[in-house]
């Protein structure tokens, strides 16, 4: 299971089936995307295609001697799909007979020849891991119509592109997911002809999951390399924006950082910062010993003819270097200037350990750092909120007057009680801080007597307990039932877990290491997008659940200003 490559498969496909001879590929916004994510654009020009257009560009050129590929997303402005070309209409998804019947009326030249669905409806991240590049699919608990039926469609097209028919699980805890696991079973239904692949012995599981039961995840700093960049920098479809390093050089104020196209990348990027360090250091002793003499002799046609031939490859290495050396070093400078590694050790002991005094103390003593920002003290803050929520010496309205006093604007303070409503005890369908079971109590027990190896990345995602519950089929189904009355016999082999609200880098770097360790088992993470912390926060405020939280924000600020 492998979303990238089922990706690619289709658009290469989409391409060879228009034909021989010069092509166009006309994409809409999220089509767009879609392909830039898989294929570079040199690899699409060996294709064939010479020009790729938006659909919706204003100014584009009437060229009736190449063949136009439409690949789009079925959506209602299919009329604007007509150009003066011979062309082939792919779509992204299921595309109704209505849609088809407005196409052909809207043709009045006749130049569509063909129509097509291609299931490449979601934006392939890495091999496991899929988004939906959405972000605020909820109002308040309940979903967002147009988001589900968004959401719906990039699902069932991820379940088409991967051959998969699966049986559906979701989280009870959460009404989004009961209704999102219904939507995509009538989807099933309704479409089941697509959906007739070769059964397998054991079939697949689809798994609903809600960002609401673990808002830890996506508040912490990452120290793996794609997770904190993502963090810091901001990843958007492959792409960083470097605009805002002191001194950067204009062509690296905008980076690809892809795992396709970039070795060094595909094999750091679950590493650990400390290693990355070391790795760029061996990248640029490379570097340096293939690197033409400065005053090489091109005397004879055979050193021209070498030198010609190495160039390419020299010229490719030396992007590579000065890309991730730069990276590497805007990191490092924020790591120092926002003091992230004591901050980072803070965050770590609120998720992972339950010992309150000192956890408060830590978190007083950063927020009289004047090098710790109003961003990093209010999300300390934000984890103190969701572990010692009901802790019978739960300092909060302290901590908030602490917030006040450091000069926190009240964006940032209003979310605090805002997360809690988000993702606080009463919304959660698990106990993300103290273990119940006998088996999770012993395993934190001698994890407390050996101590960890890195206290920087020692908590790991709740999604992590789910999975290893479902593998070894000891998932609750009074807390994740069927739909529908079929139950899962033997222990799942293709699992496909989806995160309404989000997932992480941090929970794919999870499913990684389990697709690693687990033989027989394939994993495929998605969510409706990826989150940062920054992002996450956007998602809560976008639920719009910080407004019924206003009244004790107000509550807190008055009780701490009694004290």
């Amino acid at each position: 299971m492998n979303v990238v490559f089922a990706v690619k498969q289709y658009i290469s496909k989409m391409i060879e089936d228009s034909g021989p001879g010069m092509k166009v590929l006309l994409m809409d916004k999220e089509t767009t995307g879609i392909v830039s994510m898989v294929y570079t654009q040199s690899e699409i020009l060996q294709k064939e295609v010479y020009l790729f257009e938006r659909i919706d560009s204003q100014n584009r050129e009437i060229m009736k001697h190449l063949k136009a590929i439409c690949f789009l997303r079925p959506t209602k402005v299919l009329h604007k799909l007509i150009n003066p070309n011979s062309c082939v209409s792919d779509f992204s998804n299921v595309i109704s007979k209505s849609d088809v019947k407005s196409l052909a009326e809207a043709d009045e030249q006749e130049v569509v020849a063909e129509v097509q669905e291609f299931y490449g409806d979601y934006i392939a991240v890495n091999p496991h891991l899929f988004s939906l590049n959405i972000l605020g699919c909820c109002q308040g608990r309940n979903w967002d119509p147009a988001q589900l039926s968004r959401t719906t469609q990039g699902l069932t097209a991820l379940l088409l592109s991967l051959k998969k028919c699966p049986m559906i699980r979701y989280q009870l805890s959460s009404e989004a997911a009961k209704r999102l696991a219904e939507c995509v079973k009538q989807v099933i239904t309704k479409e089941y002809e697509l959906f007739e692949f070769r059964r397998t012995e054991v079939p697949p599981l689809l798994l609903i999951l809600d960002r609401c039961d673990d808002a830890i995840t996506p508040l912490l700093n990452q120290w793996t390399y794609q997770a904190m960049v993502h963090e810091l920098l901001g990843i958007n479809n492959n792409r960083i924006d470097l605009s805002r390093v002191p001194g950067i050089s204009k062509d690296l104020r905008e980076v690809v950082l892809s795992a396709e196209n970039d070795e060094f990348y595909a094999n750091n990027m679950y590493l650990n910062f400390a290693e990355i360090g070391s790795n760029i250091k061996n990248l640029m002793e490379d570097f340096q010993k293939k690197k033409p003499k400065e005053q090489q002799k091109l005397e004879s046609i055979a050193d021209m003819k070498a030198f010609v031939e190495n160039y390419p490859q020299f010229k490719k290495m030396s992007g590579t270097v000065s890309k991730h050396v730069t990276v590497v070093g805007e990191l490092s400078r924020l790591v120092s200037e926002r003091n992230l590694l004591e901050v980072s050790e803070v965050e770590q002991e609120l998720a992972c350990q339950n010992d309150h005094s000192s956890a408060l103390q830590n978190i007083k003593r950063l927020l009289q750092n004047p090098k710790v920002t109003e961003f990093d003290a209010a999300r300390l803050v934000m984890l103190y909120a969701l572990h010692y929520e009901r802790h019978s010496s739960n300092s909060l309205p302290g901590l908030m007057m602490d917030l006040r006093n450091k000069g926190v604007s009240e964006k940032y303070r209003k979310l605090v009680s805002a997360v809690v409503e988000y993702g606080g005890k009463r919304v959660r369908g698990s106990d993300l801080f103290s273990p119940k079971d006998a088996v999770a109590i012993t395993k934190q027990f001698l994890k407390g007597l050996k101590g960890v190896e890195n206290v920087y990345t020692q908590h790991q995602p709740f999604l992590h307990e789910t999975l290893d519950h479902l593998i070894k089929g000891r998932l609750k189904e009074n807390l994740y039932p069927y739909l529908g009355p079929s139950t899962l016999r033997d222990r799942p082999q293709d699992i496909i877990v989806f995160v309404i609200g989000g997932a992480t880098y941090e929970e794919a770097l999870t499913v990684y290491n389990l697709n690693r360790t687990t033989p027989g088992v394939r994993i495929v993470l998605g969510g409706t997008t990826v989150h940062n912390t920054k992002s996450f926060l956007e998602e809560v405020l976008a639920s719009g659940l910080h407004s019924r939280s206003k009244e004790s924000s107000q509550v807190t600020s008055r009780s701490a200003s009694r004290r």
